[in-house]
C-alpha cells in the first residue's frame, strides 16, 4: 500500500502547526510518528513537547541557532550534511515499518536553500514511499516536481500579520 504525499505551503502561518497536528492525530491513533524539523535549532514549544508523547520520536538538528544568512559556508555544509543524515535516518523508519507519519518541517526551505539535496529526496520518496507511509512536508515553496507527485496541498497564505507592523515573534504563539 502506498502512503501518501502531504504539502503545507506558503508565506503564511500555521504549516509547522499542520504538521504538530498530524503528530498528534497519529500518535492518538497509535501510529508511530518522526517528526523531523530541519533548520529550526532553537527551542520551540510544540517541539518540546511533542518529543514527550509516546509515539512521537523527534529529530532536529543541533545547532548555534544562526540564521542562515549568519553561517558561514563551513556551518552551511555542516548543517545540510546533518539534514541528510536526519532525512535519511526516518526514511529507513518507514521502510522498517517503524514509522507511519513522517512528518518534515521546514523540509522544503532547507532544499531551497541548498542545505538538503533534492537528489536525496527524490531517491528516497521515490524507493521509500510504496511502503506505507504518509510524508509531509512543510515550507514556502515546493518545486514543481513534488507539487506534481503530491497527493495533498494545502497552501497557507497570509493576509495580515504583527511582523508586517514590526512585532516579533511570541513565544507560545509563533514559536
Amino acid at each position: 500500500m502506498r502512503g501518501r504525499l502531504h504539502l503545507y505551503t506558503g508565506n503564511g502561518k500555521g504549516k509547522s502547526t499542520a504538521l504538530a497536528g498530524m503528530a498528534l492525530r497519529g500518535a492518538g491513533n497509535g501510529l508511530p510518528v518522526w517528526f523531523v524539523q530541519f533548520l529550526k535549532t532553537s527551542p520551540s514549544g510544540e517541539v518540546s513537547l511533542l518529543g514527550e508523547i509516546p509515539g512521537i520520536t523527534v529529530l532536529r538538528p543541533q545547532g548555534s541557532g544562526k540564521f542562515t544568512w549568519e553561517m558561514s559556508p563551513e556551518e552551511k555544509e555542516s548543517m545540510a550534511h546533518t539534514h541528510g543524515l536526519l532525512l535519511e535516518q526516518a526514511f529507513e523508519e518507514a521502510h522498517a515499518h517503524t514509522a507511519s507519519l513522517i512528518l518534515l518541517d521546514e523540509a522544503l526551505d532547507a532544499l531551497e536553500l541548498g542545505l538538503l539535496d533534492e537528489k536525496l529526496v527524490q531517491a528516497l520518496l521515490l524507493h521509500h514511499q510504496p511502503y506505507g507511509a504518509e510524508i509531509a512536508f512543510s515550507g514556502r515553496r515546493a518545486p514543481k516536481w513534488l507539487e506534481e507527485i503530491a497527493d495533498y496541498h494545502t497552501e497557507m497564505q497570509k493576509k495580515k500579520h504583527p511582523f508586517d507592523q514590526g512585532l516579533p515573534a511570541r513565544q507560545g504563539v509563533e514559536w
